[in-house]
């Protein structure tokens, strides 16, 4: 078009007036048929230009200034209308209405473009999950004035408090819905011990006159903190308040690495009680609480407790002193930054060292060894190994053995059990660990056996991101056939399927169910931040792989509820109308951010990448491989991104 670039800069001038000083030149206007748009979702725009006949083009530009498309279209006796892409930042969208010799005829706002965490697959067990988690979700949200200030988080399904660790497992979901994803933190920072950097394991709840409280034997608390400020500054991009929160993250992580409690010096690993992974109480028969001389399982330290290394408190520590760097990073703290990183290598060759077997990390290394009677404790495969799948602590050969092993006891021929997401297989025998009659001293209850589906979540979603997609959707179909045989979700199962009595769980596990949506929408849908908001999105559509259904073309859209950041695409698959023909993919996607990189999900029958598109312009294969999967991996900058990938 003749002018054009004078005329993007006249858009660019009139995006910076206010609406009100916006009017149409000439009798010339445009009118979206719908105010408020979703990305990727066409709207048609009906365009009059007063005694006009012919083409012309209208420009629109995104909430943050930047062209998101041209298009073209044809007017007769003054009116037309063309089916316009909504792309980019959310917010008020701009356009310019321009004719061939490059006069400006119109320009104004366009539309309000929003967007709302939506998957359509065309399969309900995909495509409902979303829904189904929120209204699980919506039950175990907790609100309530602590201190002169409104705390408000997601409660274990267990105890009607707000426990940290729930409520970051929680996490995974509840930050594409929740606003409020600070007060919980900041709660817990200020209950901080200031000496000596230590957490709560939960918050007071003063209308109940229930004080906050660490249980002694719990070594999980602060890198979970460390996680959950890191996370929620990825969600809501509030650099200002994760600064302010990271001397609370830097005690906490010191407080692990320099407690006698917490710290092995010799191996230069975390240590603990000999507790059942990472719940909080330990080895022994029931006892008497010191505190209360009621009757207690061993929640306490004394000179009987079992000390020994558990695999998950380090691929966790190991994790959040990653995430600590980065924070590090940002507050120009290099030095410490490098520290961090080095020390989180150097503890998980220490960890493999000891732990690792080959398979998987055995549950719990003594430090001072003893008989556990009527189990094998080298076969004891506990759900923290499910977690350290997605930490981006393993190794490709580590992560895909962990995956191996719990499908060779699904695929067991003596399994009893209605899905292989133990807690911990083989358990305990009864009365090892003591709860004074509470459910959990016997085998196959609990975290001593019981199925849960938190751990199915974290292995669905560790099958999606180390190469093994068909098993990570077939959890999901489990899953989505458990939900529909209740109509509810616990925090844990019977081996058999039997659920605990109604007054012990609540029906609406926000930890099972939270695991699992990340499973859907980081795996399967394959969108994951690499930023901050989605600046900068990495979007890896899996739909190909679903075992028991063929699926040609899908919608995906993420959005953080407390920002406007989010990631949306278009998927679709032309398969070969015969043998040796040439089939397409199609990934076409935007975003609020910058960049975003794509991962193409190749059929397992193409041979040959015949080509790789972006924008319409050729470009080099990449190929990437994990396991039998391939992807063609593309790095693009937004907010227009076409990928087409054509094989054979």
């Amino acid at each position: 078009m003749p002018r054009l670039l004078l005329g993007l800069v006249a858009l660019f001038l009139v995006t910076l007036l206010p609406l009100s000083s916006v009017r149409a030149e000439g009798g010339a206007s445009f009118t979206s048929t719908n105010p408020v748009v979703a990305p990727l979702e066409p709207v048609v725009i009906n365009v009059n230009v007063a005694g006009y006949s012919g083409p012309a083009t209208l420009l629109v530009f995104d909430g943050r200034g930047r062209g998101a498309g041209s298009f073209a279209l044809e007017l007769v006796g003054g009116f037309g209308a063309v089916t316009v892409t909504p792309r980019g930042a959310l917010g008020a969208h701009w356009a310019a209405l321009f004719l061939p010799s490059g006069q400006q005829v119109a320009a104004g706002a366009l539309y309000r473009l929003d967007a709302q965490t939506t998957i359509r697959s065309g399969v309900p067990a995909f495509d409902q999950l979303y829904e189904r988690v929120r209204n699980f979700m919506s039950a175990k949200r907790l609100s309530y004035a602590l201190h002169g200030q409104t705390v408000a988080g997601y409660r274990s399904p267990d105890s009607p408090l707000l426990w940290l660790r729930d409520h970051y497992y929680q996490n995974r979901a509840f930050r594409y819905f929740e606003t409020d994803l600070t007060s919980l933190i900041e709660a817990n920072a200020a209950a901080q011990n200031p000496a000596t950097g230590e957490l709560l394991d939960y918050l007071p709840r003063p209308e109940w006159a229930i004080p906050g409280k660490r249980t002694p034997v719990e070594a999980d608390v602060e890198y979970l903190y460390a996680q959950l400020v890191y996370e929620t500054w990825q969600t809501t991009g509030d650099t200002a308040w994760m600064l302010r929160l990271l001397p609370s993250v830097q005690k906490a992580i010191n407080y692990t690495l320099t407690s006698p409690e917490r710290w092995e010096p010799t191996l230069g690993l975390v240590k603990r009680p000999f507790t059942i992974d990472t719940w909080d109480f330990e080895y022994g028969p029931t006892t008497v609480d010191p505190s209360t001389g009621n009757p207690a399982p061993r929640h306490w330290l004394d000179d009987q407790t079992k000390w020994g290394i558990f695999h998950g408190d380090n691929t966790g520590l190991a994790a959040a002193l990653r995430v600590l760097a980065l924070m590090e990073e940002q507050a120009g703290q290099w030095d410490l930054a490098a520290q961090r990183r080095q020390l989180a290598t150097d503890l998980l060759v220490r960890l493999n060292r000891l732990s690792w077997n080959g398979k998987f990390y055995t549950h719990h290394v003594k430090l001072v060894p003893f008989k556990v009677p009527g189990v094998d404790e080298a076969t004891q495969l506990s759900l923290s190994n499910a977690l350290a799948l997605n930490r981006g602590v393993l190794s490709i050969d580590q992560g895909r053995a962990i995956l191996a092993e719990y499908q060779r006891r699904l695929n067991d021929p003596h399994r009893t059990a209605f899905a292989e997401w133990y807690s911990i297989d083989p358990p305990f025998p009864a009365g090892l660990f003591g709860l004074n009659g509470h459910l959990g001293e016997r085998p196959g209850e609990y975290v001593n056996g019981g199925i849960m589906p938190l751990v199915g979540g974290e292995l669905a979603r560790g099958a999606f991101r180390y190469g093994d997609e068909s098993y990570g959707f077939d959890i999901l179909y489990r899953y989505d056939e458990l939900l529909r045989r209740t109509g509810a979700t616990y925090l844990w199962y019977y081996p058999t399927g039997g659920i605990a009595p109604a007054n012990e769980f609540l029906p609406t596990d926000g930890w099972g169910s939270s695991a699992m949506f990340g499973a859907l929408i980081e795996g399967a849908a394959g969108v994951e931040e690499a930023g901050l908001t989605y600046s900068a999105a990495t979007l890896s559509p899996r739909w190909l792989a679903a075992p028991r259904d063929q699926v040609t073309q899908a919608y995906a859209v993420a959005r953080y509820a407390a920002s406007n950041g989010y990631a949306a695409y278009t998927w679709r698959y032309e398969p070969a109308a015969k043998p040796g023909n040439e089939a397409r993919l199609t990934l076409e996607a935007t975003g609020s951010g910058d960049t975003v990189r794509l991962r193409v999900l190749l059929p397992p029958t193409a041979k040959e990448v015949r080509a790789v598109l972006l924008n319409g312009q050729s470009v080099a294969p990449q190929i990437e491989t994990l396991g039998t999967s391939r992807y063609v991996s593309v790095n693009a900058n937004g907010p227009i991104v076409k990928v087409q990938v054509t094989v054979r």
